[in-house]
């Protein structure tokens, strides 16, 4: 009981640290450079976004003794997921937080929550290997998943979409429970730390007020937020690919040839977008919020909408290419609430409604880019207060993942989480074979079999081998009952077994051999070697000692 306290303060304690270490990054990069940058002329403004790469591919690539960091950060925390042996190293915190600053706060399209997750789950890692005294292996997990979500709470005060966000996130298409608790804990003390240093925003991260959103919904707004969906998950197939190819090129091409090719594009598209737009919507997150305001002008035209979804695009593409630190989160509302706006404006639902799809464009967005289909909602229905949402989005949400597919912004994410069983059956077949065993010549009499060597080994099948020990089939005693008792003297094991199986090989795993014994609905199978020869057995009951040895030896 005392240790199970300890851990549940120690979970506290990790989103305390993550809410202060936040706290800070957002009030520099935001509050102190975009800010400024935001007001000064355009050509300081065209500048601004490049020094800020400049800035970030030098530190991350001199930081290190010669060895460059990459400039992943949301990644990590789901690489080091899937992986024990990739370990989040303190020493790396500060360079990657500086250089998502330098790239964040200077003007680059990309967002703080990639940082910030990083920051929480490094946090949580590292108290876990400093107290491994405490914490088994499934604890350590979920205290790096808590770190997760006290990244996301604080970024975004959003606490329970930090929660899911960090649970759903390793996956494609799971939910992780163990560490439910951990994250809840975290999240909610690293929302309160931040709040408490930073202060109470009633805004969205990209400053939407929630009188634009009271709206209700009807048999149109349902229809339109599946079509929402359906696009917002065509849409998010291009932006994965795009973000995955940039990733690609930044690992392989000349660092310095990335730099400064990025620097060109982010300068170009400043001085475009704000000539297109009178404002350089393509510069931060959002621009301190201009991109929303002029999404949701009603005065805009489906024209010109498309055209700043291609620059932000573009924006962000060229910020992961280049080398620049920052997440994808805001990007992906981002492009969302254009596409949003883009059906209100097609099914022309009015000005009193017209920010209610691009809200639902921002949940279908996200669920399709990050795969992560609860918390987008809930980030949508809890930054805004509008319970009204929940519904369309969860529609909007669910058309995007089917139209998604398997495409996703992260190169870790797994489609499925290997379950508790799972992972067991994934084991050699060599770990529940039996290596003393005997078989049954296909010659000998069903009499043979039964009394001889079903009975007194209380074995109620066998495997068939000839003399050299090649197998030939499985014999069962309830296939023998079948046939009248006089006939068993006479007749031979050939007869009766099961031919046509295809034995075990050695390179098998637990699950295939269970799947071929449950096909010939047989309880024993033979395993061979590359000649054929039958070298042990596997048994139902083998697998269930098997499995209960590891339960046992591992804690369940």
């Amino acid at each position: 009981m005392r240790n199970r306290i300890l851990r549940f303060v120690i979970y506290g304690a990790v989103g305390v640290v993550t809410g202060l270490i936040v706290a800070g990054v957002v009030v520099l990069a935001e509050k102190v450079l975009l800010e400024d940058i935001l007001h000064r002329s355009l050509w300081q403004q065209a500048i601004a976004p490049a020094l800020g790469l400049w800035l970030a591919v030098l530190l991350l690539r001199y930081s290190d003794a010669g060895h460059p960091l990459s400039p992943s950060t949301s990644e990590e925390y789901i690489r080091g997921y899937h992986n024990k042996s990739h370990v989040l190293k303190v020493i790396h915190l500060p360079f990657r937080l500086i250089a998502g600053v330098a790239t964040v706060g200077m003007g680059g399209a990309a967002g703080l929550e990639g940082p910030a997750i990083y920051a929480g789950a490094t946090t949580g890692s590292a108290i876990q290997r400093r107290l491994s005294w405490l914490f088994r292996d499934k604890d350590g997990q979920a205290l790096l998943v808590a770190g997760a979500a006290a990244g996301v709470s604080a970024v975004f005060q959003a606490p329970a979409t930090g929660v899911l966000f960090a649970l759903e996130s390793p996956y494609k298409g799971d939910l992780g429970r163990r560490a439910l608790l951990p994250a809840l804990l975290s999240s909610a003390s690293s929302y309160v730390t931040f709040v408490l240093v930073s202060g109470l925003d009633d805004d969205l991260p990209f400053e939407v007020r929630t009188d634009l959103v009271r709206v209700g919904f009807g048999q149109r707004e349902l229809v339109g937020a599946a079509i929402v969906g359906a696009l917002c998950g065509l849409a998010a197939m291009v932006f994965s690919r795009a973000i995955r190819g940039a990733k690609q090129v930044q690992r392989t091409q000349p660092w310095w040839v990335l730099a400064a090719a990025g620097s060109v594009i982010a300068a170009g598209l400043v001085v475009l977008s704000d000539l297109l737009f009178d404002a350089p919507l393509s510069m931060g997150p959002t621009a301190e919020g201009q991109v929303l305001r002029w999404v949701l002008n009603p005065d805009e035209t489906l024209p010109m909408l498309g055209m700043l979804f291609a620059i932000r695009l573009i924006a962000t593409s060229t910020v992961i290419a280049s080398g620049g630190v920052g997440g994808v989160f805001i990007p992906l509302a981002v492009l969302g609430l254009i596409i949003g706006r883009i059906v209100g404006g097609w099914i022309d639902v009015g000005v009193e409604s017209m920010a209610f799809f691009p809200f639902i464009g921002v949940a279908a967005f996200l669920a399709a880019g990050y795969r992560t289909p609860l918390a987008a909602v809930m980030f949508v229905a809890e930054s805004t207060g509008a319970p009204s949402f929940v519904v369309p989005g969860l529609i909007a949400v669910a058309v995007s993942q089917v139209v998604v597919g398997s495409s996703s912004v992260s190169e870790y994410q797994r489609d499925t989480r290997v379950g508790h069983l799972e992972r067991r059956f994934q084991m050699p077949i060599t770990s529940a074979m039996k290596r003393d065993f005997q078989t049954v010549q296909p010659t000998d009499s069903l009499s043979d079999f039964v009394w001889r060597f079903a009975f007194p080994r209380k074995q109620l099948e066998a495997v068939v081998a000839d003399n050299n020990g090649e197998f030939r089939g499985i014999i069962k005693v309830s296939d023998v009952g079948d046939m009248e008792q006089d006939l068993w003297s006479t007749t031979a094991c050939s007869e009766v077994m099961i031919a046509g199986l295809t034995p075990a090989r050695l390179s098998w795993t637990v699950r295939e051999v269970s799947a071929r014994m449950e096909e010939a609905d047989v309880d024993i199978y033979p395993v061979v070697d590359t000649a054929g020869r039958v070298v042990g057995v596997v048994t139902d009951q083998s697998i269930v000692n098997v499995v209960e040895l590891l339960d046992e030896t591992q804690g369940g």
